[in-house]
């Protein structure tokens, strides 16, 4: 079984476009500020979060008045602001706090509990017993009304709020991420398959999910949405009915902006996602590998006027370097107020820049024991090192320089340096944790690091050459840095070699290509049965001399890739792990909509369409991820799906099953889901068994 091939140019260009809305990377000065309405009202949200999450109620009634006054005219966000803030005084224990608080009641919360929604006086009433009963007694009834528990959540409801009010979606790439994700945790799940990339999904995306936004009352009574509608909601985003239902209100009918408020509460391990995304765009040549990357022996600083303060070479980054000589209740204290989770460290990274170190950093000592060779190999090495460097010298002047995740101070009202600092010290040192958790015992050393980017640099160098179409200097590069390689990779050959031939034939030099058909491609095919359809096709492009055979026939980026990849793993430079979990996300999500036989109503939107667009026409064909493949058969057999099956674009039109030869009329199908909240797939199963007839379907269940 092979796995889905990868557009690794639509992810360059997702990535880009995410690193860029995110403020990630460096722009040229003349260029324009890319979205920087929608990145201003996304940090909004970002501080306000940060705020409710360390109970700063003021502080976040401020910035919404100062930002997003109109959302404070709804009196129900207002009431649940006015009571956390008479909790939260509460909480503080002082007589002249508890003064407050009697203020807060007297002229905030019992006038705005009058108009809230129906049930607002009552759970006004309610909160009044806080004066009673003590923060610490966990059988007291106010006891929720205590617990912190009451800040996150109001927290994830505003941010699911404003995100809509402002219209300040996560970029695209984040919100198909979520997706991605989560309907591969939802396929291993129900087919009982081991999830090769487990470790990173479930760090990356988080159990827990934002509360959802509650529509203003006017828009409870709304025309009934349609059944297709509700159905693709609620199985996409793993909603019930009526949670679907709920959020369709919300977005006044809108599919697709329901669809989107519902990914984006979906919460990511931002520190890590940004550690994914850098890692990779150093391995593809997006971003220039030494931005950001000093070891912290050489990029710190002492600041002659305070002693207690370093910072970046660059100025960037301050830290303060007595934070490890705080007593251990001021660091309790700093943990308790970030609640210790990965979102929370997430809102924390926004406040300073933190420059992360890629994950080859940590695999220095290994890449330098196992790919030193003899004195002569250390030199075709250092030539094929100064041939790339000379042919990409244009393409690093075009890499970006990572900037890392930052944020403007301005929405933080009071913001303390030193508190700054000591968050981005705890988020750094979190983030190296995990890079070098593949590492084992192995610690870097630093005298290694330009032997990482000089095998980085190779690797670039030979990657453009595959690119461009110039298959024999890639070939030469490789055989220098090891002759052996394509002995064990014939058919990376072989495809470097159809390039050869058909730029030779467009070129009008046949007979230099048959030489290379001859010498190379031919002794491949006899030694390999595979490649001989896939060598008949290429010498079918001396009966077309006209066209252009090499732009017509081979997708060189995907080529190119290859050869990044196989040559990187020889040199000890292994793939970025996000090319694992967009192989493994993207495979599973064939097969899942294989399962629901229809196809999905929003990979359009989130570009997962065009991830899917790697066309290689003459190409070998080479089984990528066979791992992957084994561990996705562990215990179960791959779905069916007759070449006769039928699907549509928007998932109506009748469906039919192979098994038995049975129609299933798409009416039918989404009444068993209704009727029996069953996911797709279970009800064409069910209707297969029962001549697609949903009234006996239902009769049998209740019999």
């Amino acid at each position: 079984m092979e796995s889905t091939p990868v557009n690794w140019e639509a992810l360059d260009a997702l990535l880009i476009d995410f690193a860029k809305s995110e403020n990630l990377i460096e722009e040229d000065s003349s260029a324009p500020s890319p979205s920087s309405s929608s990145y201003h009202s996304r940090l909004l949200i970002r501080h306000v979060r940060r705020s409710l999450h360390t109970g700063a109620i003021d502080a976040a009634v401020n910035l919404l008045r100062l930002h997003a006054p109109s959302i404070l005219t709804d009196h129900k966000i207002l009431f649940r602001l006015h009571k956390q803030k008479f909790i939260e005084l509460l909480r503080k224990g002082t007589a002249e706090d508890r003064d407050s608080a009697i203020q807060c009641l007297r002229t905030s919360l019992a006038p705005c509990a009058l108009d809230a929604y129906p049930e607002a006086y009552e759970e006004f009433k309610h909160v009044l017993l806080a004066f009673i009963y003590d923060k610490d007694d966990n059988t007291s009834p106010v006891a929720n009304e205590w617990s912190e528990r009451r800040r996150l959540d109001l927290a994830g409801y505003m941010s699911s709020m404003l995100r809509a009010h402002l219209n300040a979606y996560d970029p695209i790439f984040s919100m198909a991420l979520r997706y991605l994700i989560s309907i591969h945790r939802v396929h291993c799940l129900r087919q009982g398959i081991t999830s090769p990339i487990s470790d990173l999904t479930e760090r990356l995306l988080l159990e827990e999910r934002d509360p959802p936004a509650t529509p203003q009352d006017i828009l409870y009574e709304v025309p009934p949405f349609d059944e297709v509608d509700i159905q693709a909601l609620a199985h996409a985003v793993e909603l019930t009915r009526q949670g679907a239902i709920d959020s369709l209100r919300f977005s006044k009918g809108d599919l697709f902006l329901a669809f989107q408020n519902e990914l984006c509460r979906m919460r990511l391990d931002v520190p890590l996602l940004d550690q994914l995304v850098r890692e990779y765009c150093v391995y593809r040549g997006i971003v220039d590998s030494a931005s950001g990357k000093q070891p912290i022996s050489e990029s710190v600083k002492f600041n002659r006027q305070d002693p207690g303060y370093c910072s970046s070479r660059d100025g960037s980054l301050e830290i303060d370097c007595n934070a490890s000589k705080h007593s251990d209740g001021e660091t309790s204290v700093t943990n308790a107020q970030n609640n210790g989770s990965p979102e929370n460290n997430a809102d924390v990274t926004s406040m300073g820049r933190i420059d992360f170190e890629v994950r080859y950093a940590s695999e220095l000592t290994s890449i330098h024991e196992d790919c030193s060779t003899s004195g002569s190999q250390q030199h075709d090495n250092g030539a094929a090192l100064q041939r790339s460097r000379l042919s990409g010298n244009g393409e690093r002047s075009k890499r970006k320089r990572w900037r890392g995740r930052y944020d403007d101070n301005s929405y933080v009202p009071n913001a303390s340096l030193e508190e700054h600092s000591k968050q981005e010290h705890s988020i750094s040192t979190v983030v190296s944790t995990i890079s070098k958790e593949k590492q084992g015992s192995e610690k870097p050393s630093v005298h290694d690091v330009s032997n990482v980017e000089d095998r980085y640099e190779i690797l670039l160098g030979m990657k453009e050459l595959a690119s461009r179409g110039m298959a024999a200097e890639a070939v030469q590069e490789v055989n220098a840095i090891d002759p052996n390689f394509f002995a064990q990779n014939s058919v990376l050959l072989f495809q470097l070699k159809q390039v050869e031939f058909l730029k030779l034939v467009s070129s009008g030099d046949y007979s230099a290509a048959l030489k290379v058909a001859c010498t190379h491609l031919g002794p491949l095919a006899s030694s390999d049965p595979a490649l001989l359809k896939p060598l008949k096709e290429t010498l079918l492009a001396l009966l077309r001399p006209n066209e252009d055979a090499l732009g017509n026939a081979l997708p060189l980026h995907a080529l190119a890739a290859s050869l990044q990849v196989a040559v990187g793993r020889r040199l000890g430079v292994e793939e970025p792990q996000l090319m694992k979990i967009m192989r493994a996300t993207l495979y599973t999500h064939n097969e899942w909509f294989k399962l629901q036989m229809c196809k999905d109503r929003f990979e359009g939107l989130l570009r997962i369409d065009s991830l899917k667009e790697a066309n290689t026409p003459f190409l070998a064909p080479v089984s990528i991820s066979k791992s992957y493949a084994d561990s996705c058969t562990n215990g179960s057999s791959p779905a069916t799906v007759s070449s006769g099956t039928r699907t549509s674009e928007d998932g109506s039109s009748p469906a039919q099953v192979s098994s038995r030869d049975v129609i299933c009329d798409e009416g039918a199908i989404l009444k068993v889901m209704e009727f029996l909240a069953l996911p797709r797939a279970d009800a064409i199963h069910l209707l297969a068994q029962y001549n697609g007839n949903a009234e006996t379907v239902i009769q049998q269940i209740f019999a």
